[in-house]
């Protein structure tokens, strides 16, 4: 939100103004302060064309702003109110001595842009602050899908080497049982042929012996 224009004015006379853009404020604001007047409001909002206008109408005097968010009421009040603050407290800025063509005039513009400098950069440092706020939002939260996916990635790495573990495991158990099978082929072929070495020796005695008939 930009304070684009201020002015004080003595019921429809503008004292001083200042516009930090061009516009056709004074044709607004010349609008504006004869609805103040009828209303006779401490504070009124009026949106006209692009600009948003406040008021603020103490003792026939009327403070006025325009700017161009809707939105943001907080900050035009608080202008209105330190300008008028300051003007009050001038005794040289009275109904009675403050005319259009009082040098004070002048002096008060540049008060004018002064607070409309300060407010627009407490804007500004707010935006560039809640603009910071965000980028530390969106790294923490990479800083923590960056942490999710590490730890991700730790885990399947524990996965991994666990399913290495596990097919290692189960080749060494292939190769065991192959192992074993070959062992146990190798003695079975040995009590084979003692087996049947058995039989034979047997079979020859028999007929050494002629217990079976030749």
């Amino acid at each position: 939100m930009t304070i684009t224009y201020s002015c004080i004015a003595n019921g429809r006379a503008v004292l001083a103004e200042l516009a930090l853009t061009g516009g056709s404020y004074q044709e607004a604001a010349a609008t504006v302060l004869k609805l103040v007047l009828l209303r006779a409001e401490p504070k009124t909002i009026i949106q006209m064309g692009s600009f948003v206008y406040h008021t603020l109408f103490i003792d026939g005097i009327t403070y006025l702003c325009a700017s161009d968010n809707a939105l943001d009421t907080v900050t035009p009040s608080a202008f209105l109110k330190n300008v008028s603050e300051t003007f009050l407290r001038n005794p040289l800025m009275s109904q009675e001595h403050f005319s259009p063509s009082n040098a004070v005039a002048t002096d008060f513009q540049q008060v004018l842009g002064k607070y409309m400098m300060k407010y627009n950069k407490n804007q500004e440092d707010s935006l560039i602050s809640a603009l910071k706020s965000q980028v530390t939002d969106v790294k923490n939260v990479m800083t923590q899908n960056i942490d999710k996916i590490l730890e991700r990635g730790e885990r399947l790495n524990i996965f991994t080497d666990r399913t290495d573990d596990l097919q290692t495991t189960a080749k060494e158990s292939q190769k065991t049982r192959k192992i074993l099978g070959r062992i146990w082929w190798k003695h079975f072929k040995k009590i084979i042929v003692i087996t049947m070495a058995i039989l034979l020796s047997v079979i020859i005695i028999l007929l050494s012996t002629n217990v079976i008939p030749t």
